[in-house]
C-alpha cells in the first residue's frame, strides 16, 4: 500500500523556501525570465535601495495594524512576499503576471497582505501602506495592479504597484524610523508615479510554468 503525505501549500511553500535558502539557490538558476503566480519573491525598491519588509509590529498610530517598511538586508527572511491572484480570481500557479493584472502581495511569514487605505503614513505624512487579513485573506484594500512595459512582469524590469481601491503608488521617500524597528523605512503610498515607486523582483523562489503554459509572448 502507498502512503501519500498531504501538505498544505502554505506550509510546501516555506518548506520549499527554506530549502533553497539552505542550498542558496534562490531561483538563480531557473530559467524562468519573468513572475508567476505563485512565487515567493523580495521586492527592492530600486531608488531607495530597500526590500519590500513587515514583521508583527503594529503602527502606534493610524490604523493599528501590522507595519511594513524597507529594510537594506539582503538576507531578511521577513522580506519574502508570495504574488497571488485578486479575491475570487483566479490566478493559476506557475503562470506569468500581466502587466496590468490585479494581484494580492501576501507577507509569508505572518500570512497577512499587503494593504493600504486612507490612513495617514506615520513619517511622511503620505498614505499608510500595512499587512492586513489573517491566514492570506483580507478584503477588497489588499488588491495591487502591476504597472509594467509589456506583456507581462519581466524579472528584470522595474515595475509600479498602483492600490486597486485608492489609486496611490507603492513608494519609499527615504524617511527612517526609531524605535523599535530603527533604521528601517517608511513605506508609503503616494498620489502619482515618480522615480520613488519602482520595484524590482529579487531573491526568491519562481514557480515555473507547467509544459502546457503558454509561453509569454503568446499570451
Amino acid at each position: 500500500m502507498r502512503l501519500v503525505l498531504a501538505i498544505p501549500l502554505p506550509v510546501f511553500l516555506k518548506l520549499l523556501l527554506l530549502f533553497c535558502i539552505l542550498l542558496q539557490c534562490e531561483g538563480r538558476e531557473t530559467e524562468v525570465g519573468f513572475v508567476t503566480c505563485g512565487s515567493l519573491v523580495k521586492l527592492l525598491n530600486t531608488r531607495h535601495n530597500v526590500r519590500l519588509h513587515s514583521h508583527d509590529v503594529k503602527y502606534g498610530s493610524g490604523s493599528g495594524q501590522q507595519s511594513v517598511t524597507g529594510v537594506e538586508s539582503a538576507e531578511d527572511a521577513n522580506s519574502y512576499w508570495r504574488i497571488r491572484g485578486k479575491p475570487n480570481g483566479t490566478c493559476q500557479r506557475g503562470v506569468p503576471i500581466r502587466c496590468g493584472q490585479a494581484i494580492r502581495i501576501t507577507h509569508m511569514k505572518t500570512g497577512r497582505n499587503l494593504h493600504s487605505h486612507h490612513f495617514t503614513s506615520p513619517l511622511s505624512n503620505n498614505q499608510e501602506v500595512s499587512a492586513f487579513g489573517e491566514n492570506g485573506e483580507g478584503d477588497d484594500l489588499d488588491v495591487w495592479m502591476v504597472q509594467c512595459g509589456g506583456t507581462v512582469w519581466e524579472r528584470d524590469e522595474a515595475v509600479r504597484f498602483k492600490h486597486k481601491g485608492t489609486d496611490v503608488f507603492l513608494s519609499v521617500t527615504g524617511e527612517q524610523y526609531g524605535h523599535p524597528i530603527r533604521g528601517q523605512r517608511e513605506v508609503h503610498g503616494m498620489s502619482g508615479p515618480s522615480q520613488h515607486n519602482y520595484w524590482r523582483a529579487m531573491e526568491g523562489v519562481f514557480i515555473q510554468p507547467s509544459p502546457e503554459t503558454p509561453r509569454h509572448d503568446e499570451l
